[in-house]
């Protein structure tokens, strides 16, 4: 991300500190001292704060981070971060500080450190793209209402009021045995008396014994709501449905707070294995984040969180093991064994969500294998591979990308390390999505100038209105798909050669192409003379998205050779920011193999869907459960091929396939820019040796 320090001066180098901040993975070096606000400004970090570092307003509260982060090459100490002062002492005195939290204009960076900034501290938005899809499902809940009368009390014939309200739910009902926890013990005798012994009861069904939820006198017509929650690496999505029908009635989403731990799944695991109580804290983290979803999702659809009485989880292995307090210890090395790989039901209170019914269940989807996890098998329930008559490859994009293909005859799974880049991480000017990011991009191929649109604003770069209405929130970045679109259209105005390398302005012929040290870089938006800052994608951002792509590549392509077939019949991109995706563009980089392009098709969240279906049908975690059992795993990291189809992918859109179907209908220019010329031909073939 951005490299920057502060003016340094007289200032010894030594002194300085480096200082990484998430989820944004801004870093920089800046001198110890600096407060936290400070470095978040110079750094171009979105922190918010409205009283000008005086410490009353509390907008610019940060979480910092300690322990040793391998993936960033730093260990942060408990003293690299000044001490309370008194002014956070007061603040927290009358308003209170949540625990963990600093107040940004207060502490001061004094060694190197991890810090992130939670969703409440930034001044835009993180915009978390997993909306629900509608989707049919035959609804058959595991949790429902049922009304019964329960048999006096009789001295001459002693029993407990749970003994006999079991015996009429297994009379009347057929449903036996049963199970009640305390919380609904507690309940039992007032709603049995009140109720003159017709109580109306929420029970799960799921597994035998059964389970009594809760309890209410007489008849008792409220809905019942569960949880469908997608736990990605980077974002975490939740959806409110109602157990009756099915609708849902609002969706949410928050980043994932175990960025600060690791941006993907191996350095969280890397954290894990280098810290004492490293699997605890990002297991604390994530639980706090959804005990929070859930209480702001329910409060938004204005749903009592006792009504909550399920939930169904679907996510990737390593979040599987940390979301149940497991050490993911395990899954970073072969050969990548699962605590447990079948469906998980627990209640809500073992697992550590507060924010439901005390008694609510909790079902986790089963895991394919390995890297392969829930979220890969919710996606093979929401768009059945094993059903289709056509072999259709299914990529779920993210930052570890799950890749089925197959039809009826059989289906493979993989995974492969796509990483951040596609987020928006690990790019220069990339952030995640959020107003202001640069989201679609278009570059004209006689021109040489772009045009582009930004999240929150329908018009486009050079229509009349722009300006004006992106005034609020500026242009602030690059995010994800704009990061695509941009690689992609360089590529087809022949500003990027086939090799991944930008041309100079004198092979380009536009002066968009600046030189950056040896390499050069293609300007998007320079706002530097109004006070703003420089939005271009360097050669860096285009070598990360060249290895994000070729490991994606080289996931389908694994399975295409296990599969025994060189070409498949449809392509369907999963996944919020699969959603998001052009297909052409995604095939002119080479993310995916070649196909006609009204082959290609967007399923949106399907693991958020799959994770709906589990929710509302006793029949689809049934089938899942099947599924997944007859499910080939192809493992990439101990695969010799994967290595073969990574390095033949690195090329734009590949070195060898020939992409027959995109050519008929995209020029791709082939421009030679290493072969001379441009300015500083000579360094940049020395570059390229080194």
């Amino acid at each position: 991300m951005n490299n920057q320090s502060l003016p340094q001066s007289d200032a010894d180098p030594a002194a300085d500190a480096l200082v990484i901040f998430t989820p944004s993975g801004k870093r920089g070096r800046v001198p110890t001292g600096t407060s936290v606000l400070d470095a978040a400004r110079l750094l171009d970090v979105d922190l918010d704060s409205v009283c000008g570092g005086r410490g009353i307003c509390s907008k610019c509260q940060v979480t910092p981070s300690f322990g040793e982060f391998s993936k960033h090459g730093v260990h942060a100490r408990e003293n690299a971060l000044s001490e309370w002062n008194a002014v956070e002492a007061r603040y927290h005195e009358k308003r209170g500080l949540a625990q963990g939290r600093r107040l940004g204009c207060q502490a001061c960076i004094l060694g190197d450190m991890v810090i992130d900034v939670p969703a409440t501290s930034q001044v835009h938005k993180q915009v978390v793209r997993k909306a629900a899809s509608q989707r049919a499902v035959t609804m058959d809940p595991a949790t429902r209402l049922v009304l019964i009368d329960v048999a006096e009390p009789d001295m001459h014939e002693p029993s407990g009021d749970y003994e006999r309200l079991a015996t009429a739910l297994d009379e009347q009902w057929q449903i036996g045995p049963v199970t009640a926890p305390l919380s609904v013990l507690r309940k039992l005798q007032p709603a049995l008396r009140r109720g003159k012994w017709q109580v109306t009861v929420a029970v799960n069904i799921a597994d035998t014994p059964a389970r009594v939820i809760d309890i209410w006198p007489g008849y008792h017509e409220g809905p019942l709501w569960g949880l469908a929650i997608d736990l990605g690496s980077t974002t975490i999505a939740a959806h409110l449905c109602d157990l009756k029908t099915g609708q849902v009635a609002t969706s949410a989403g928050v980043m994932n707070p175990q960025i600060r731990f690791g941006e993907d799944l191996m350095s969280r695991v890397s954290y894990a294995m280098m810290n004492a109580d490293g699997a605890q804290a990002m297991t604390a983290a994530v639980l706090d984040a959804l005990n929070t979803l859930a209480t702001e999702i329910c409060a938004e659809a204005e749903v009592a969180p006792r009504d909550v009485v399920e939930a169904v989880f679907v996510c990737n292995p390593v979040m599987h093991h940390l979301l149940l307090g497991i050490d993911p210890v395990e899954l970073g090395q072969a050969p990548f064994a699962l605590a447990t790989s079948g469906a998980v039901t627990l209640s809500a209170t073992e697992l550590g969500l507060t924010a439901v019914n005390p008694a609510a269940q909790t079902y986790l989807l089963p895991c394919i294998a390995g890297h392969v996890g829930a979220d890969a098998a919710a996606v093979a329930l929401s768009e059945a591979p094993d059903k289709s008559d056509e072999l259709v490859l299914i990529v779920d994009v993210g930052t570890n990308a799950e890749i089925l293909l197959g039809n009826r005859d059989r289906v493979l799974a993989c995974s492969s390390p796509t990483g951040p880049a596609f987020e928006g991480a690990q790019i220069s000017s990339g952030q995640r999505a959020a107003p202001g990011a640069i989201e679609r991009v278009e570059i004209n191929p006689v021109t040489k100038e772009p045009r582009f649109r930004v999240i929150g604003c329908e018009l486009w770069s050079d229509d009349p209105g722009f300006a004006e209405a992106t005034a609020a929130t500026g242009i602030t970045g690059i995010c994800g798909s704009g990061i695509i679109e941009a690689v992609a259209e360089m590529r087809m105005a022949g500003l990027l050669d086939a090799s991944g390398l930008i041309g100079g302005p004198e092979q380009t012929g536009t002066p968009r192409s600046i030189a950056e040290g040896r390499t050069y870089s293609y300007v998007l938006q320079d706002d530097r003379p109004a006070g703003g800052s420089l939005i271009a994608v360097t050669q860096g951002d285009i070598r990360a998205i060249q290895l994000a792509k070729s490991a994606l590549y080289a996931g389908a392509r694994l399975l295409m050779d296990e599969m025994g077939v060189d070409t498949v019949d449809r392509v369907t991109l999963a996944g919020a920011f699969g959603a998001h995706i052009s297909p052409k563009h995604a095939m002119v980089l080479g993310m995916i193999p070649d196909a006609p392009l009204d082959k290609v098709t967007s399923a949106g969240n399907a693991a958020g869907t799959g994770a709906r279906m589990a929710l509302c049908s006793r029949a689809a975690r049934a089938e899942i459960e099947q599924t997944v059992s007859n499910i080939t795993k192809v493992e990439t990291a101990i695969e010799p091929r994967f290595q073969e189809h990574f390095v033949a992918a690195n090329a734009i859109p590949h070195a060898t396939a020939p992409f027959a179907h995109l050519r008929s209908v995209v020029p791709l220019p082939q421009p030679g820019f290493n072969a001379g010329g441009g300015g500083q031909p000579g360094t940049r073939r020395r570059r390229r040796r080194g």
